[in-house]
């Protein structure tokens, strides 16, 4: 029974990740080639979960059969759910190479809680919605977030407060900022970090986020 690692790695693009196997001893060396040079055309590739296996060669057919409906044709490439192949990793009997920092049933766990946190996600319609107050130092501010397809994107042409967190999001770090306003659409993981952006400190996007009508989304998860 041939002993090797299977791997799953986050890219560029949202929702798209890399599933692959490599030798116990060639780990590192892979990741450090696919994190540098991306594969298939396809950049900004990174680490996520590892697990050391009996029988990888097989474990990987039997993942690229389970997922085979999700798979970009001629690669390694999946428009798959991280945290649902992370969940079926740590199930696996085996040794947890990556990270190092955090057991195999916490991955587990921490994988579950994010699937359920998405479901929350899907339940707020796709469209427009508004975030605006009065920042005590700053003043009023006003911003518009788009909802598409599970994405929270804070629009072009909203106002921004300056950052007052010691740790901010990669959203608000990357964000361009001009006078305090966005010069560009920003991406982010949650109406959480939406409204970090806006705001300049950590804040409940369940709440202040809100639709034409006044309706908190935090509405649509109650449903």
């Amino acid at each position: 029974m041939a002993k090797g690692i299977i791997y799953v790695m986050k890219t560029v693009v949202p929702g798209l990740i890399k599933i692959g196997k490599t030798g116990i001893n060639n780990f590192e060396g892979r990741m450090a080639t696919l994190e540098r040079n991306g594969y298939s055309n396809i950049t900004g590739l990174k680490r996520y979960f590892a697990i050391e296996v009996e029988d990888y060669d097989e474990k990987e057919v039997m993942l690229d059969e389970i997922f085979s409906k999700s798979r970009v044709e001629d690669t390694e490439l999946f428009a798959l759910d991280v945290d649902l192949v992370v969940q079926l990793l740590s199930s696996f009997d085996g040794v947890q190479v990556y990270p190092e920092t955090i057991s195999k049933e916490e991955m587990f766990d921490q994988a579950t809680e994010e699937r359920r946190i998405k479901a929350d996600w899907s339940r707020i319609p796709d469209g427009l919605y508004y975030y605006q107050g009065n920042r005590r130092g700053f003043g009023k501010f006003k911003a518009t977030m788009r909802v598409e397809k599970g994405n929270f994107i804070v629009l072009k042409g909203s106002t921004c407060a300056p950052s007052e967190d010691r740790w901010k999001p990669e959203s608000r770090r990357s964000a361009n900022i001009e006078n305090d306003i966005l010069q560009e659409d920003v991406v982010c993981r949650s109406p959480s970090t939406a409204a970090n952006v806006v705001r300049g400190r950590q804040t409940n996007g369940w709440i202040v986020w809100k639709n034409a009508e006044g309706i908190p989304i935090d509405e649509f998860r109650k449903k």
